[in-house]
């Protein structure tokens, strides 16, 4: 769980002010939930400003020629195509675990290809960012990034390949052949993905991810999750500073309403998103969904008034785990999202508060509940906190 990340580069505000309302992706499995989003320019510290071979060359990632991947991924076949959005398109190949040459069709490692759009000054952007991040922060609960390839106006990306996509496919699609995810499974993910904001939020890595949805958050064959996608991504404010100044850039229905009023970007804005998707979690509703009735188009506003009642919650939590869970604790659940889900930022926990209140529900008699032998894939184990009882379960 180290961090190597020396002398990382300092993003100013983007050039253009974006807010996606949705992905519009395409998602099968593998890495997914692309988006061209973010300019970045070198700023200080470090003294001089970054460059790209100063970014590529401290990264430790393997550098691939163009012909290389073309042969890993069988000539970037239709076929093969696993992902795609603005940014490009994510494609499906294999590489020698050893060598990381080129290998053939189920033999080696399987790795993910995301596939830059050649036009646009935006996207490189964003490609080096995602390299200057990724490929110096390692977690076990961020994606792997294992190289890059920069050949001519070719601009790729190379990852480990996640098997299960995007935690956003599982809750989302209805199809009678896709399973709902357990509530297990659910909580295990929560606190992976709130694991892996936490490290970046810490006092080692002090980094804003600007970007947590569901479709960012990537789940191994084991239900690990793991967060995706760092193209937004900033380091946190220097010196006395308390935030940064960017314009507002994200998908709408996660961001922060603060950052999108004022601009103002502080780890508080990435504690509401995580409240969001927690959210999302609990109803296997989209934050924002105008196929659903009016009032019910935006799922935090909708959804806040039930949160606290026991009553009441059943009518935010999804139909598809009803007496799979216990009430007592989708309602500590609940009371997490309504802390990150709080207006004013200074009463939002922070992400290690709210890792430990995870890691209580996990490793407490009431996880699971009565559906722990009826429900889908994997049990997660159990984990006992050696901190004192989190307030957010108070």
């Amino acid at each position: 769980m180290g961090c190597c990340f020396s002398a990382r580069v300092k993003a100013e505000s983007p050039s253009r002010n974006v807010l996606n309302s949705s992905d519009g992706s395409k998602e099968e499995d593998g890495l997914s939930g692309l988006s061209s989003k973010v300019s970045i320019t070198p700023s200080l510290p470090p003294p001089t400003p970054r460059t790209e071979g100063e970014i590529l060359q401290s990264s430790n990632l393997k550098s691939f020629s163009y012909n290389e991947l073309r042969i890993a991924t069988r000539n970037f076949r239709p076929d093969s195509v696993v992902g795609e959005g603005g940014f490009g398109s994510v494609f499906k190949g294999w590489i020698d675990e050893q060598t990381l040459e080129p290998a053939k069709p189920r033999s080696g490692i399987v790795i993910a290809v995301k596939k830059l759009n050649q036009e646009g000054f935006q996207g490189h952007n964003e490609w080096l960012t995602e390299i200057n991040y990724l490929g110096q922060l390692h977690h076990p609960n961020l994606v792997k990034l294992i190289g890059y390839c920069l050949e001519n106006d070719h601009r790729l990306l190379v990852y480990e390949f996640l098997t299960k996509g995007s935690l956003d496919n599982h809750l989302f699609r209805r199809a009678s052949h896709v399973e709902p995810l357990s509530w297990s499974i659910r909580m295990k993910v929560a606190l992976d993905a709130a694991k892996g904001l936490a490290y970046l939020h810490s006092d080692e890595v002090k980094v804003i991810y600007r970007d947590f949805k569901t479709s960012n958050i990537l789940l191994d064959s084991n239900y690990n999750a793991k967060l995706s996608d760092f193209g937004l991504a900033k380091d946190g404010p220097a010196g006395d500073k308390s935030y940064v100044s960017t314009r507002v850039m994200g998908t709408y229905g996660y961001a922060a309403p603060e950052y999108m009023a004022t601009g103002h970007l502080t780890k508080k804005s990435d504690i509401y998103s995580f409240g969001v998707v927690l959210l999302e979690i609990l109803s296997g509703k989209r934050a924002v969904d105008k196929n659903r009735p009016t009032r019910e188009h935006n799922l935090v506003e909708w959804a806040k008034p039930y949160l606290s009642s026991k009553r009441r919650i059943f009518q935010v939590m999804d139909a598809r785990i009803e007496g799979k869970y216990r009430v007592r604790e989708a309602m500590k659940v609940a009371n997490i999202a309504i802390q990150c889900l709080s207006v004013e930022p200074r009463f939002r926990p922070s992400m290690a508060d709210v890792v430990r209140a995870l890691e209580q529900l996990q490793g407490s008699d009431d996880t699971g509940g009565s559906s722990s032998s009826s429900s889908s894939g994997p049990k997660p184990q159990k984990t006992t906190s050696t901190s004192s009882a989190s307030p957010l379960l108070a």
